[in-house]
């Protein structure tokens, strides 16, 4: 028999959560990933940058798995733990790490970088991207889609309205990114497959991806945990599904 609802969401309500790291779900929930590869494209255009800056970049975990680095390379992070973590993983390799609130303006100079890229941005300012942008320069981003993993969210918080489920459409951000004064290049959406086999695998994952369910706690949402605890023992795994766009857009020269 498997383990009780208040063993896994205790087990789940303990485990840190700093940082972009997903192994602790590991054989107990599955993302199907993008088809892109989004780490290997990145990784080649900054191996021809000379100045790139990486925005919200988390605990460092994506970018320190970049090949080879421009000769100027920052990041920025608002969240302590997720700075604190990115200092120590990217200092070493001379990546200069800048604790900053995730709200315009950057911390940086008009026209300081020839490549900017970013993995799932809470939140996107154009203006500021083209702002930081050389002429001629690339802004390279991995964005979460609309409605992503709405299926989590409306089961905590009920059916969405129309405009919440277009937040983050493809076409309002590319129509964001031309009024900013990017030439929007490629954008490509995917819809992928997630199962989570136990409630404590929900638990970590709605501590920790926090947009999900705002507000998220295990004491605010218990009675909903546990009929989600009772609907996967009888049904088994809950799918939902997540959504991402692979972004280019390009500062006319």
């Amino acid at each position: 028999m498997g383990r009780g609802f208040d063993e896994l969401v205790a087990e789940a309500e303990a485990a840190p959560v700093a940082g972009w790291d997903f192994s602790w779900l590991a054989g107990r929930a599955t993302e199907e990933r993008p088809s892109w590869g989004y780490q290997r494209l990145m990784s080649a255009r900054l191996a021809k940058a000379g100045a790139a800056l990486d925005i919200q970049t988390g605990g460092g975990e994506v970018l320190a798995g970049a090949g080879k680095l421009p000769p100027t390379m920052a990041v920025t992070e608002s969240w302590p733990p997720n700075v604190a973590k990115a200092t120590a993983l990217l200092h070493p390799r001379g990546v200069v790490v800048v604790a900053t609130p995730d709200e315009p303006p950057l911390p940086f100079g008009d026209a300081a970088f020839d490549l900017v890229t970013s993995r799932h941005p809470a939140t996107v300012w154009w203006a500021e991207i083209t702002r930081v942008l050389r002429p001629g320069g690339t802004y390279f981003a991995q964005h979460v889609g609309p409605a992503s993993v709405f299926e989590l969210t409306e089961f905590f918080l009920g059916p969405q309205p129309e405009e919440v489920r277009r937040t983050r459409h493809p076409d309002i951000e590319s129509a964001d990114a031309r009024a900013a004064g990017l030439e929007v290049v490629g954008l490509r959406p995917e819809r992928l497959r997630m199962e989570f086999t136990d409630i404590g695998t929900i638990v970590y994952f709605l501590r920790k991806v926090i947009w999900i369910v705002p507000g998220f706690t295990v004491e605010r949402h218990r009675d909903r945990l546990r009929d989600l605890h009772d609907l996967i023992e009888r049904e088994g795994p809950f799918v939902a599904h997540s959504t991402r766009v692979l972004v280019e857009a390009v500062k006319p020269a």
